[in-house]
C-alpha cells in the first residue's frame, strides 16, 4: 500500500499564497459570493413555488430554510427526546426525535437568546459559520497535496457545490462537516490529540462516526505498511488504536442511550427503520447490514423500468467505477491516502446502513474532500466549467426539493 503516498507542495509555494493571511480573506469572499448565489436561488424558488408544492405558493424563504428535517431539530430542541416511543395506528414505532443527534439542536437552542429567542436564526447562523469553517479547513487539507491554486478551486467547488445549500439550512450537516474536516486535517498532520474531542462531537452531531472508526482502522493498516517511508512509532500506534476504539464506542453509544431512556433495546433502530417504511410498504422492520442498499437498488430499478435485477446491476457497475477511480485515477490519487481511505470507509458505511432514496445526495456530502480531484487539472476552462456545473446542480436541488418537493423523490 506504499503506492498511496503523494508528493507534498513545497513550503515556498505555500508562503506566497498565505502571506499576511490573505487566503482567509480570499476564501471568505469566495464563500460569501457562493452564499449570495444560494440565497438568490432560494428567492427564485420561492417565487416559482405554486399550490401543491411542499411549502405552498410563494412561501417565505425562512420557511424553506427551516423546513424538512430542520423542523425535527427544532422540535428536539423544544421537547427533547421521548421517554416513550410514539407508535403508529398499526402499532409500529413512528418517526421521532431519536433519529437526530443532540449537539446541533441544543447548540442552536443555547444561542437562540442572542438572536431574539429565535431558534431558527441561531440554527442558520451556525450552519453559515460552520460552512465557512469547513471550506477553510478543506483548503488546508488539500493544499499540501495538490498545491494552493488547485486547493482554492477545490474549496470553491465545495462552497458552490450542488448541496452547498446545506450551509444556510437548519440542518446539522455543515457542523458535522466542520468536525469531520478538522479531524481529517488532524490525522493528516499527525496531531492525534485533537481528534479525541472531535470524534465525540461528530458522534453526537450526526450519524457517521462509525465510518470514521473504519477509516482509522484502514489508516492504521496503511501506516503499518508505509512505516518504511514514514516511521511508525509506539505513541502513534496507541493513538490510532485508542481513537478507533473511541469512535466505535461513541458510534454505538446512541443506541444504548436510547435503549436506557425508553426501556426499549431496539429503540434507535426501530426509529431509523420508521423512515424506511415510507419507501418499502411491506418492510419487515429488520436491519441487516448491506441489505437495505440492495433492496433500494431493486426498488429504483423497478421504479425506473429496469427491473429489480437491472437496478442491482447498475449498483454493481457504479460501485466498480467508484472503486476504480479511488484506486487508479491520478487526480484522486493526488489527494493522498487519508482522503481516499476516508472515501472508502464512508461509502462502505453508507452501503451497510442506508436505504438509498432521494436523501442520498445529502448523505454523500461527507465525501466532499474528493472535490480536490476535480481541481487538479490546471485548465481554466475545465475549472470554470466544473464551477458552472456546481451552481447548476445547486439550483436543480433547491428547485426540486424546495420549490416543488411534491413527489417521493423530491425529499432533501
Amino acid at each position: 500500500m506504499a503506492d498511496l503516498s503523494t508528493e507534498r507542495t513545497p513550503a515556498t509555494d505555500l508562503s506566497v499564497w498565505d502571506r499576511g493571511g490573505r487566503i482567509v480573506v480570499r476564501l471568505a469572499i469566495l464563500y460569501l459570493v457562493c452564499r449570495l448565489a444560494t440565497f438568490a436561488f432560494f428567492i427564485l424558488a420561492a417565487t416559482l413555488a405554486e399550490e401543491g408544492s411542499r411549502f405552498g405558493a410563494a412561501p417565505a424563504v425562512s420557511d424553506m430554510l427551516l423546513g424538512w428535517d430542520a423542523q425535527w431539530y427544532w422540535f428536539l430542541a423544544v421537547h427533547g427526546y421521548p421517554a416513550e416511543l410514539p407508535l403508529t395506528d398499526a402499532g409500529q414505532v413512528a418517526e421521532n426525535q431519536w433519529a437526530f443527534m443532540p449537539v446541533y439542536a441544543y447548540l442552536a437552542g443555547a444561542l437562540a437568546p442572542l438572536f431574539g429567542g429565535s431558534w431558527g436564526a441561531a440554527a442558520v447562523i451556525i450552519s453559515l459559520l460552520s460552512g465557512f469553517g469547513a471550506t477553510y479547513v478543506l483548503y488546508r487539507i488539500l493544499r499540501p497535496r495538490i498545491g494552493p491554486s488547485a486547493a482554492y478551486w477545490g474549496a470553491g467547488f465545495f462552497a458552490a457545490g450542488p448541496l452547498s445549500a446545506l450551509f444556510v439550512l437548519g440542518y446539522a450537516e455543515a457542523l458535522f462537516l466542520l468536525w469531520l474536516f478538522l479531524a481529517l486535517w488532524a490525522v493528516t498532520t499527525r496531531r492525534y490529540v485533537w481528534v479525541y474531542p472531535l470524534v465525540i462531537l461528530m458522534g453526537y452531531t450526526r450519524p457517521g462516526v462509525l465510518a470514521f472508526a473504519l477509516f482509522l482502522g484502514l489508516f492504521g493498516i496503511w501506516r503499518f505498511f508505509s512505516r518504511r517511508t514514514e516511521p511508525l512509532r509506539t505513541p502513534e500506534i496507541i493513538h490510532i488504536v485508542a481513537l478507533g476504539a473511541l469512535a466505535t464506542v461513541v458510534g454505538f453509544s446512541w443506541q444504548v442511550i436510547a435503549a436506557v431512556v425508553t426501556g426499549d433495546p431496539g429503540a434507535y433502530l426501530a426509529t431509523e427503520l420508521a423512515w424506511r417504511r415510507n419507501w418499502l410498504i411491506n418492510d419487515e422492520g429488520v436491519f441487516v447490514p448491506f441489505d437495505a442498499f440492495v433492496q433500494g437498488a431493486a426498488f429504483w430499478g423497478q421504479t425506473w423500468g429496469w427491473g429489480s435485477v437491472g437496478g442491482v446491476i447498475v449498483l454493481v457497475v457504479v460501485l466498480v467505477g467508484i472503486a476504480a477511480a479511488l484506486l487508479w485515477a491520478p487526480q484522486v490519487r493526488a489527494l493522498g491516502p487519508e482522503i481516499r481511505l476516508w472515501a472508502v470507509s464512508y461509502l462502505v458505511y453508507l452501503l451497510a446502513v442506508f436505504f438509498p432514496q432521494s436523501s442520498i445526495f445529502r448523505l454523500l456530502v461527507p465525501l466532499s474532500p474528493l472535490w480536490g480531484a476535480f481541481a487538479v487539472p490546471r485548465s481554466l476552462a475545465w475549472r470554470a466549467g466544473v464551477l458552472v456545473v456546481c451552481l447548476a446542480g445547486q439550483w436543480w436541488w433547491i428547485y426540486n426539493m424546495y420549490a416543488l418537493g411534491n413527489r417521493f423523490w423530491q425529499i432533501p
